[in-house]
């Protein structure tokens, strides 16, 4: 049988434009020339329908320098950005969440705020779609961008949550690596010792549909040929859809290493709360952005009455 791959960020775009959901968008602070450029590019497109918080006169300048036509737009009232574009979603006038020009803990307080109902019983996560296009591979990381060190059950929610996303994207029994330095497991070496824990709750149909090994290092679960050198063998070792890491520090260091010096495409969501967030850095050009919108309306489309 055939194997389902993620697909990449063309054929996401394509089948976004063909469906023009005209989704609502709420947009945690909006005076960035490349946010406002995006949304301006996905409401011509019928991807969605922006609307933005934030300091109404700093958007406004800031649209009139980028050239961007602001009559489209709708403007979220309140004081605070985070909250608005929140409440935004929580009152029904958008679908979906996307982070702008704001701190990262301030977009997850307002999410977590109960208040606003759109926090969940899990750990939300960064999970970014890498596609290496020189290679033709494409593949899910997380946590990327919000749990500094999880605990086991923090671990276990990051893995469901990205099962998740796999599952959106089309891949029914996606191949998730827990990965490590090593591949054995050692004492001296913590996450190892949770990684066989974590395997023997996805082999027993806790953490969702999934092939899910580990420990594995990166080169294991990437490149086949690393498997026939090491002696290592499995569904997952070489074909990866998925690698999930112990903690923030090797995952950002390895999402950022590969974003500045091989030849991708990308794009990032949080998964875990009560809708899709359009989530990347406030670095990100307009490009990465749309790939990020059509990631997290995709998942949408696919989950439309939860995350």
């Amino acid at each position: 049988m055939n194997r389902i791959e993620l697909p990449g960020f063309d054929t996401l775009r394509t089948s976004v434009s063909k469906a023009k959901p005209q989704i609502g968008v709420a947009v945690a602070g909006g005076a960035d020339s490349t946010v406002l450029t995006a949304l301006a590019l996905a409401r011509e497109q019928g991807w969605i329908r922006p609307l933005v918080s934030g300091d109404r006169t700093a958007i406004a300048e800031t649209a009139r320098r980028a050239e961007v036509d602001l009559s489209g737009f709708e403007f979220l009232e309140g004081e605070n950005a985070a909250e608005a574009a929140v409440n935004g979603v929580a009152t029904g006038r958008a679908q979906l969440l996307m982070k702008g020009q704001i701190d990262t803990p301030a977009l997850v307080r307002a999410l977590l705020d109960p208040r606003f109902g759109l926090r969940r019983a899990g750990t939300i996560c960064q999970v970014v779609l890498m596609e290496i296009v020189d290679q033709r591979r494409r593949f899910l990381l997380s946590d990327t961008g919000v749990t500094i060190q999880p605990t086991l059950e923090q671990k276990a929610n990051i893995i469901a949550n990205t099962i998740h996303v796999a599952r959106g994207l089309g891949v029914t029994d996606p191949r998730v690596a827990l990965v490590a330095a090593t591949e054995k497991m050692n004492p001296n070496m913590p996450e190892t010792v949770e990684i066989v824990e974590l395997c023997r709750r996805a082999s027993a149909g806790e953490l969702g549909q999934a092939q899910v090994r580990g420990p594995l290092s990166f080169d294991l679960a990437y490149a086949s040929d690393a498997g026939e050198k090491k002696g290592v063998a499995g569904e997952v070792v070489g074909a990866a859809d998925a690698m999930v890491f112990p903690n923030l520090l090797s995952a950002n260091l390895t999402v950022k290493g590969i974003m500045y010096t091989a030849q991708c495409r990308f794009g990032g969501i949080l998964a875990g709360a009560g809708c899709p967030v359009v989530f990347m850095s406030r670095a990100d050009t307009v490009e990465t952005r749309l790939n990020s919108l059509a990631l997290a309306l995709t998942v949408q489309a696919a989950n439309p009455t939860a995350n």
